[in-house]
């Protein structure tokens, strides 16, 4: 397994997203309070880029006839057919026995943690004052 450098952590705003290519892979980025997660930039079912795609919600029904929304904004909807995906760990919520997306494992370093380390990194001014997230492959 390598590990890339693909971002700052300043660069995935709060509650944003950011999609950035390693090994010429898409991945998105996600920022969950703080939290980042990172995701292959495909939906399975026709390939439209998951990193555009609206930020959304899980309706919960305990009966019927009521539901309430919960997980506020930690799925992603696709944005061509309205799949819907849980950034946290990829299932897939239109068919959730067949339908995910490949999840990566996303940490954050300090930029002076890193100098030094043989890492894979991506082309771009780099500062050693910043966190990093950095993706295992």
């Amino acid at each position: 397994m390598s590990r890339h450098v693909v971002a700052r952590v300043s660069e995935v705003p709060p509650e944003g997203a950011l999609r950035v290519v390693v090994k010429g892979r898409p991945v998105a980025l996600f920022n969950l309070g703080g939290e980042y997660f990172a995701l292959h930039d495909r939906c399975p079912h026709e390939g439209a880029s998951l990193c555009g795609g609206r930020r959304v919600g899980m309706a919960v029904a305990e009966r019927p006839g009521t539901y309430r929304l919960d997980r506020q904004g930690e799925m992603v909807r696709c944005p061509w057919h309205g799949w819907d995906f849980d950034i946290r760990t990829g299932q897939g919520w239109c068919d959730p026995a067949n339908t995910r997306v490949r999840r990566y494992v996303v940490s954050v370093e300090a930029g002076a943690g890193l100098a030094g380390q043989a890492l894979n990194a991506e082309i771009f001014p780099v500062s050693v004052e910043d966190d990093y997230l950095v993706i295992e492959m």
